[in-house]
């Protein structure tokens, strides 16, 4: 064999043996990321705090209504051992799954409440479930070997229908239910394409505002808020969607200056709908808005009102409120 051929093999196989190598390292690196079901490690990242998911959590706690119903529209019920904090009634159609997990509190349970359910994943709908004086900072519940959640559709300024899909797929990686995760997302986006269908083009839009609280000064829907995007969607106008931040108060003077045709109502908490409803038509400051003069009132539950699964319903419940007649004649 001549010099030349004995140096190109020796480089050959020093060439095979640090492939085999690096193979070799990445095969470990690979097992080393890999949960205890097979499947690698997944990595969320949710609102600063990064979270490593070996297995799908199997203690789950949902506080917030706009997240249990995510929860179980993903079919999650046998992951959950608690939740908390309705607001109103759950939808029909997840009554039963509802039901069979323990309701830990009519709000925000104690802390100890939270740490008897022995969690080992919580998911919130709004960042003050997560603080000193509830159940404890992520970075507190992180180190009590807790995963967290925070709906960012909820918790980011301005968000749109990407973003509540996002936290949906986000949670559908957590638990590996990707696929039930793009089906949901897939008949939302197919029920919120029929009703905009229905609206068809809006040359001029209703004037709206949003009425969630406050006799003396009322409490509003503004740029930033998710319901802004509901309306405009719907082929209305927020009254109120040149002024930044997401709920403010403003006067009863500048809400007569604005002219609103129609009003929404949120409907929670203790105050009936009903008497804010008789608060409104017997307001004297707003005797002559047409919103008023024509009783032009529409109901949306606050459940509906946040970043969830009920978007489909929360736009049709507004669009129907704002032209009727293009709902009515199609269900003639």
């Amino acid at each position: 064999m001549t010099s030349y051929r004995k140096i190109w093999l020796s480089i050959s196989l020093l060439v095979m043996m640090m492939l085999a190598a690096c193979n070799s390292s990445e095969d470990a690196s690979k097992n080393d990321k890999q949960s205890k079901s097979g499947q690698e490690d997944v990595v969320i990242t949710n609102l600063d705090h990064e979270f490593t998911y070996k297995e799908a959590p199997k203690r789950a706690v949902t506080l917030n209504q706009h997240a249990t119903e995510i929860m179980l529209a993903l079919g999650l019920q046998d992951s959950m051992v608690g939740t908390a904090y309705l607001d109103d009634k759950i939808l029909p159609k997840f009554k039963d799954a509802y039901e069979s997990i323990p309701v830990l509190a009519k709000e925000y349970p104690s802390k100890e409440v939270f740490f008897e359910a022995e969690p080992d994943f919580a998911y919130a709908g709004w960042k003050s479930a997560f603080t000193e004086q509830t159940l404890g900072t992520v970075q507190e519940l992180k180190e009590a070997g807790i995963n967290t959640y925070i709906q960012e559709s909820s918790n980011t300024s301005t968000p749109t229908m990407k973003d509540v899909y996002k936290d949906i797929e986000n949670i559908g990686r957590i638990f590996h239910v990707e696929e039930k995760a793009a089906e949901v997302i897939n008949e939302m986006k197919l029920e919120i394409k029929e009703t905009t269908s229905k609206i068809g083009s809006v040359e001029t839009p209703k004037n709206v505002f949003v009425y969630d609280s406050g006799e003396e000064v009322p409490k509003t829907a503004a740029k930033n808020n998710y319901m802004t995007g509901i309306i405009t969607l719907a082929g209305g106008q927020n009254i109120f969607n040149d002024i930044e931040g997401g709920w403010p108060e403003v006067s009863w003077e500048e809400v007569v200056d604005r002219n609103p045709d129609v009003i929404v109502i949120i409907d929670y908490g203790d105050i009936p709908i009903e008497q804010k409803e008789k608060f409104l038509l017997n307001k004297s400051e707003l005797a002559d808005v047409p919103a008023i003069q024509n009783k032009e009132i529409i109901v949306l539950p606050l459940s509906a009102g946040a970043e969830g699964i009920r978007a489909p319903q929360a736009l049709q419940t507004v669009a129907e409120g704002l032209y009727p007649e293009n709902f009515n004649s199609q269900k003639r």
